[in-house]
């Protein structure tokens, strides 16, 4: 094992001017990442330098087998933390060799709707909270809980420390650091309030890059708990009954609601996202509706409410927010296996363009 961990951490710089680019894309599901690797012939900083590439559509669930061929274009840039040195991570979206993109490549949409010219003065920034699950293998039962039994009631686990009430802690830090390599704008981490589950934060992030970080970061954590051998869930609802769910509350600003007197505008916004509640809903994860229940720190699917630190409520309003007249608001509807392409530009969407 010493030598595969030798050949797996060589250094190509020394002996080869050549890179490798692990182009990432978004598979059929809309929640499965897919990656291969091909070799360049240098460093490469610009992803419009870099090659389109193909794969197998009908083997991902995105094109019949009789026209199989789907095109990757490189879209983003990252440092690979896994190979190191000049490797790079590619994120990629998908396109029919006609150049149509394909229906589940959601990031085109969002793209249209941060360049158009109202939304771009606007410099929408985001914060993304990404909730998840770390699960045992084979038994799909969390982390660090009895198989087929359970842990005592939640209450000491949400930040905790120690190894009864912390699982998984080696690979949340392994990620932390490893996004920080890579080049993502990841501004924290914490234990979560369901022993096993945890959560990182991206942002803030402009525009359609908020969406490339967070896929990016997905995939790096889908990477890292391949290699510590551990099921990595994104399910709004893993553990039915008394236990918290999973989301990606988003917090979201413009600029002008940074700008003094912002908290007028950020009133409309909220007044416009209860208008499309359910628009946004069905757009915000599936399986939302066994994690929005009113419990657990939610607000009740089928209703639109928001308040000043109200954790209970669908938008929540911080304090500080409140009390500078200026700031952002945390829509805290999307689920834990939301589309950061879709929600992102959703909001900026239906705050910015739409009139009612």
């Amino acid at each position: 094992m010493s030598l595969l961990n030798d050949l797996i951490n060589l250094d190509l710089s020394k002996t080869t001017k050549k890179i490798i680019a692990e182009y990432i894309w978004i598979g059929g599901s809309g929640m499965d990442l897919r990656s291969k690797a091909r070799t360049l012939s240098g460093p490469v900083s610009d992803p419009s330098k870099l090659p389109k590439w193909n794969y197998d559509g009908s083997s991902t669930g995105q094109a019949p087998g009789e026209d199989s061929e789907v095109i990757l274009y490189p879209q983003a840039i990252f440092k690979d933390p896994f190979r190191r040195g000049n490797n790079i991570l590619v994120m990629c979206d998908a396109y029919t060799p006609a150049g149509e993109p394909i229906p589940t490549n959601k990031r085109f949409n969002a793209a249209k709707i941060f360049n158009h010219p109202d939304v771009a003065a606007e410099e929408p920034w985001y914060g993304i909270e990404q909730e998840y699950t770390l699960l045992q293998k084979d038994v799909n039962w969390p982390l660090g809980w009895p198989v087929g039994g359970f842990p005592g009631p939640q209450g000491p686990y949400y930040c905790g420390a120690g190894a009864d009430k912390a699982y998984g802690r080696d690979i949340v830090d392994s990620h932390y650091k490893a996004c920080l390599y890579a080049g993502i704008n990841i501004s924290g981490i914490n234990g979560e309030v369901m022993p096993g589950q945890w959560e990182f934060q991206v942002g803030p992030s402009v525009g359609i890059t908020s969406g490339d970080q967070v896929w990016i970061a997905r995939y790096i954590l889908e990477r890292i708990t391949e290699i510590a051998g551990v099921v990595l869930s994104f399910d709004p609802k893993p553990i039915p009954g008394d236990w918290n769910g999973a989301g990606a509350h988003t917090n979201y600003s413009t600029k002008s609601m940074r700008e003094d007197g912002g908290i007028e505008v950020i009133k409309k916004a909220i007044e416009k996202l209860g208008l499309r509640h359910k628009e946004h809903i069905s757009a915000y994860g599936e399986g939302n509706e066994r994690r929005l229940t009113g419990r657990h720190e939610t607000a009740d699917i089928n209703t639109f409410s928001w308040g000043v630190a109200n954790r209970g409520a669908s938008i929540r309003v911080g304090r500080d927010t409140e009390k500078d007249g200026k700031g952002y608001f945390e829509d805290r509807r999307p689920a834990s296996n939301m589309d950061p392409y879709v929600v992102t530009s959703m909001i900026a969407e239906t705050t910015i363009l739409w009139k009612p």
